[in-house]
């Protein structure tokens, strides 16, 4: 059964209040900042109930010292054991996206890692793995100490110079976010910001500016290790459907709520619901499509009978992820069970092959004018096609931007080319590197998928300043690799003018 929309809400009285204005500290930063702090809390009790040694919440400036000798002590023997395994068979032995897939928590499909690890380098690529996974920790351990700062404890001087290092950096991360509803929003320097925990602090933030974790009663540390585990399972090797992604279509998905004729419109339930499923609408993503799990006869394709194969892959594996957590475990049990079918609705909207199912219906709403966002279906809709842009927005990025998601987009598809010369089935469309170009690729996404559905959404939100900015870095970017995918070709036939090579001149007429 389709998932075009929802029910209406219905008629019961809601269970929480109007939207509270939400108390932003430290730039936002102040979930991101204390959760670790509470952790280290329930850490001390967890001692003292053992009857270890006391933790640093009940001790003065001198323990302070000996708490910090013990915390680097533990880090750096756990960094040691990680090395060590890493230099035995190149990969890690944790849950990390890096390990083999009978560790995972999720139904990681077994198409030939192998492959993957030569293209990075072999044990190298592991190694890479291993030290993404040491710095977050060590990320951690920063968060800590920053989080007493910022609560006025007393600190020792001897590791002072590491604090102004972490206040440098979480400055400047706390600076991007105060911009985060811009569109020039660059995502990649945000993750080296926030050492790899983009997605987590992002959300975090998000969370906090909209007032939902109030609105909703959410336990913060139970949010955190919900958006942990969400951030943990997109798999890292992959060169675009990783969590740099997800936090990309999270900030895209969060200025598009943000338009007037929508934001005025929204109820917290829904901006819940959009952030949510941005976040995790690619969780767990093996790197490689439907037809090739289909051709490959893999058990996710038997699962979902060859149907949005991953995309309800995503959705179960979040609601799984929800329910280990206990999120949402303190709201009734039909509130949260109509909450994973919307957060379903939504995931599985963002299935390429139903682009335009979406894109037929969406544009008799604008030339009927019946939209009426009163109504809760039709608000669901349009967050379905919010959703959808966010999803496929790079194009509409300024190009240093865009050019990276394009090159990465493409990396992942010539992966799966070689996959599929490796187990001798049919290479798929876009994935023969020697064949398909990142030019050509990129012009025939920008004409048949994402200008059409980009031209819908000006439509529905002018006058938008946004949607015009989107629709001139398009126009742009479309115009620069129609150049590049000519340049070649003129170099190779200097008989022939440029102007007249197949698919060259067309191309950027259209676009002028």
């Amino acid at each position: 059964m389709r998932d075009a929309g929802c029910p209406d809400e219905p008629p019961h009285p809601r269970l929480w209040g109007p939207l509270r204005p939400p108390p932003v500290a430290c730039g936002g930063l102040s979930l991101a900042l204390e959760l670790p702090a509470l952790v280290r809390q329930l850490r001390a009790a967890w001692r003292a109930r053992r009857g270890g040694p006391p933790g640093p919440e009940g001790s003065q400036a001198g323990t302070w010292v000996e708490s910090d000798k013990e915390e680097v002590e533990e880090v750096k023997r756990d960094v040691e054991d990680r090395f060590a395994h890493v230099e035995a068979d190149g990969r890690l032995t944790s849950g990390h996206a890096g390990a083999s897939p009978v560790e995972r928590r999720g139904s990681y499909p077994l198409i030939g890692v192998q492959i993957l690890q030569s293209k990075t380098g072999g044990p190298q690529g592991g190694d890479e793995s291993g030290r993404r996974q040491v710095k977050r920790q060590l990320s951690f351990q920063r968060y800590c100490h920053a989080s007493r700062l910022l609560r006025g404890a007393l600190v020792p001087q001897a590791p002072r110079s590491l604090h102004l290092l972490d206040h440098d950096y979480l400055g400047q991360a706390a600076y991007m976010l105060s911009k985060v509803g811009t569109w020039n929003f660059d995502i990649f320097l945000f993750d080296r910001l926030t050492n790899g925990n983009g997605l987590v602090t992002l959300m975090c933030h998000l969370f906090n500016v909209n007032g939902l974790v109030h609105h909703f009663q959410l336990d913060m540390v139970k949010l955190h290790r919900f958006l942990g585990m969400v951030q943990e399972d997109y798999h890292s090797q992959n060169p675009y459907h990783n969590a740099v992604h997800a936090a990309d279509v999270t900030q895209a998905m969060y200025c598009y709520l943000q338009e007037p004729k929508l934001s005025e419109q929204l109820s917290p339930l829904d901006v819940f619901l959009g952030l949510m499923a941005a976040a995790a609408h690619d969780v767990d993503h093996p790197g490689v499509n439907q037809p090739f799990l289909i051709k490959t006869r893999h058990h996710l394709a038997s699962l979902y009978q060859n149907t949005s194969v991953l995309e309800s892959h995503h959705w179960r594996s979040t609601v799984g992820m929800l329910r280990e957590s206990g999120l949402l475990s303190h709201l009734p049990a039909d509130v949260r069970q109509d909450m994973e079918q919307q957060l379903g609705s939504l995931i599985l909207a963002t299935d390429i092959s139903r682009q335009n199912e979406f894109l037929l219906t969406f544009r008799e709403h604008l030339d009927k004018q019946d939209l009426d966002l009163q109504l809760a279906s039709h608000r669901h809709f349009i967050l379905q096609i919010a959703l959808k842009c966010a999803d496929v927005c790079n194009p509409c990025r300024f190009w240093e931007l865009s050019r990276q998601w394009s090159e990465r987009v493409c990396e992942e598809f010539y992966r799966q080319g070689d996959l599929e010369r490796k187990f001798d089935v049919q290479v798929s469309p876009l994935c023969n590197q020697q064949a398909d170009s990142v030019p050509a690729i990129q012009i025939g996404f920008i004409s048949y998928i994402v200008a059409p559905l980009f031209e819908e959404w000006r439509r529905f939100t002018e006058p938008s300043p946004l949607s015009h900015t989107m629709m001139g870095h398009l126009h742009k970017n479309k115009a620069r690799w129609s150049r590049l995918r000519c340049a070649p070709a003129a170099s190779d036939t200097q008989t022939q003018p440029r102007a007249t090579q197949p698919g060259c001149g067309g191309e950027e007429q259209d676009i002028r």
